[in-house]
């Protein structure tokens, strides 16, 4: 039996403090796979995490990049955050356009549990560990647009022995 692993396409959709990287680096570990983390090379370049345009052409430097690997036969992992619909169904089509399954993967929790975990991370320190204060995270929340379970069933499930 092949237990290499096959290509595909994980997107990992939540606000900060969600648990989005955590479940990368186990889902990186278990599978594996490549993991693309903004929020870790833009700390790791000494770029402000608020950086919006460096953000943005990361993020499409990443997509490229991931693409590439989804080509190659490489499981490949998305910390993008993915808040808007549109976003997620461009990677999922522009994925299956190359034949390689897509994962959705989203992290929910209330703002209060946002907060608690990004003060425990902001005291912790390392990559992303930038102050989130409430009223931002509220914004944030304003913003985001939350798979519903119609568009969850667009995308494929996680193997046997495996969920997210």
């Amino acid at each position: 039996m092949d237990t290499s692993p096959k290509p595909r396409l994980i997107l990992l959709c939540g606000l900060p403090g969600s648990g989005k990287t955590t479940l990368a680096k186990r889902l990186a570990a278990e599978i594996p796979a490549v993991r693309l983390c903004p929020d870790e090379w833009l700390a790791d370049l000494g770029v402000d995490l608020f950086d919006e345009r460096m953000r943005a052409r990361l993020e499409r430097r990443f997509w490229e990049h991931a693409q590439d690997l989804l080509r190659l036969g490489q499981a490949v992992i998305l910390e993008f955050g993915f808040w808007e619909r549109a976003e997620r169904d461009e990677k999922r089509s522009a994925a299956r356009a190359l034949g390689v399954p897509v994962e959705l993967h989203y992290l929910a929790a209330s703002v209060d549990e946002l907060c608690r975990r990004l003060e425990a991370r902001s005291r912790t320190g390392g990559p992303g560990a930038v102050l989130i204060g409430r009223a931002l995270l509220e914004e944030y929340a304003k913003l985001f647009q939350a798979p519903d379970a119609e568009e969850l069933g667009l995308f494929d499930v996680p193997p046997p022995g495996r969920c997210g």
